[in-house]
C-alpha cells in the first residue's frame, strides 16, 4: 500500500509539475508579447527602438554625456552605443561634439527634433515595472530576480549581454538607416 501511495504522489506531482511549466512557458509568452506589443507602438508612435529611445532619454536626463557614460547607464557595449547614435544622428535626433577640453571624448547632445519627438515619445515600458518591483518588499524582490536568472540559466541563456531594456529583436536591427549618406 505504501508503494502505492508513492506512486500516487509521484504521477500526482507529475500532473502538478506539468501544469507547472506550462504556467512558467505562458507567463513567458506573455512577457515576450508585452514586450513585443510595446515595441511595435513606440515605433509606430515615435519611430524608435526601446534602445534608442533609453539612449535619448539618458542624453536629456544627464545633458552633456561622453558615449562612454552613456553605455555605463544603459548597459550597452560603446560600440553598440555609437552604433545607434550613428542611427539617431542620421535623422537629426542627435549630434556629437568633440571635447574642447579632452579632444578624446565626445559628448552627445540631443537636438530639438530629437527633445521634442523624446517629449512625445510613450514611456518605456520598464517604467512601470521598475516602479512596481520597488514597491515589492526586499524578500519578494530577491525571490523574482533568482527565479528569473534560474529561468534565464535553464534557457542557455547565461552567456546572453542584455540591456535592462524591455524591447524585442536586437538593439541594432534595422530601422531603415543602411549606415550610408
Amino acid at each position: 500500500m505504501s508503494n502505492l501511495n508513492e506512486r500516487g504522489n509521484s504521477q500526482g506531482s507529475s500532473l502538478t509539475d506539468n501544469k507547472s511549466y506550462e504556467q512558467v512557458l505562458v507567463a513567458l509568452r506573455r512577457v515576450i508579447r508585452a514586450t513585443d506589443l510595446h515595441s511595435k507602438r513606440l515605433s509606430k508612435h515615435a519611430g524608435l527602438t526601446g534602445p534608442q529611445l533609453l539612449i535619448m532619454r539618458t542624453i536629456r536626463d544627464l545633458g552633456e554625456v561622453t558615449i562612454g557614460t552613456i553605455a555605463d547607464h544603459v548597459s550597452l557595449s560603446q560600440a553598440t552605443v555609437t552604433t545607434i547614435l550613428d542611427r539617431l544622428e542620421h535623422r537629426a535626433l542627435v549630434y556629437r561634439v568633440r571635447s574642447t577640453q579632452d579632444k578624446r571624448k565626445v559628448h552627445a547632445h540631443l537636438t530639438e527634433e530629437g527633445a521634442d519627438l523624446l517629449a512625445r515619445a510613450p514611456l518605456p515600458l520598464q517604467d512601470n515595472f521598475i516602479r512596481k518591483f520597488q514597491n515589492l518588499d526586499q524578500w519578494e524582490q530577491s525571490m523574482i530576480v533568482a527565479s528569473l536568472q534560474r529561468v534565464a540559466n535553464m534557457m542557455d541563456a547565461d552567456e546572453i549581454d542584455a540591456s535592462p531594456v524591455l524591447d524585442v529583436g536586437s538593439v541594432l536591427r534595422e530601422d531603415g538607416w543602411n549606415g550610408k549618406t
